[in-house]
């Protein structure tokens, strides 16, 4: 017996797309599920090494939450390069400008850092408010309430 795997042709002509509604959810939760559903961890045909995941729509970034007091206490940051570069910045200065960085960085943080993970990260669409430009692409939505996701084909 032979292990499958999945080829490039074969996943491009079956991506769908899904919607997540991330009001009143932990962020990591949203992260964790959007990144399943961008890698094709829900599919059958997964394979590590090809892209087989679909396209994520998050909508309501602004509403997700962190537990505990990760509001006031996580740090993001960044090195610019040079000297005196060192940024830190509160996820909530970046909910009040950028509410949909949080989930983009989160997410990224799931997926790998490679030329795969690059085109996977592609498939994200992440909107401050309920509405967004997806609607012809007619998404399913996805449950992130529970531990485990309701997909619906």
């Amino acid at each position: 017996m032979k292990t499958w795997l999945a080829k490039k042709e074969e996943a491009d002509r079956q991506r769908k797309w899904f919607v997540i509604d991330a009001t009143g959810v932990p962020v990591g939760r949203v992260a964790t599920h959007a990144a399943n559903i961008l890698r094709g961890r829900h599919k059958p045909t997964f394979t590590p090494h090809v892209d087989t995941g679909d396209f994520v729509v998050v909508i309501n970034a602004e509403k997700s939450v962190f537990t505990g007091n990760k509001e006031e206490k996580k740090v993001y940051t960044k090195y610019t390069g040079y000297v005196g570069g060192h940024h830190e910045i509160s996820p909530k200065l970046v909910r009040q400008k950028h509410p949909e960085r949080i989930i983009e960085k989160a997410v990224h943080g799931m997926i790998p850092h490679t030329r795969l993970g690059r085109a996977q990260i592609k498939k994200l669409k992440v909107y401050k408010g309920a509405a967004h430009p997806h609607d012809a692409q007619k998404p399913s939505p996805v449950s992130v309430r529970n531990q485990k996701s309701e997909i619906r084909n």
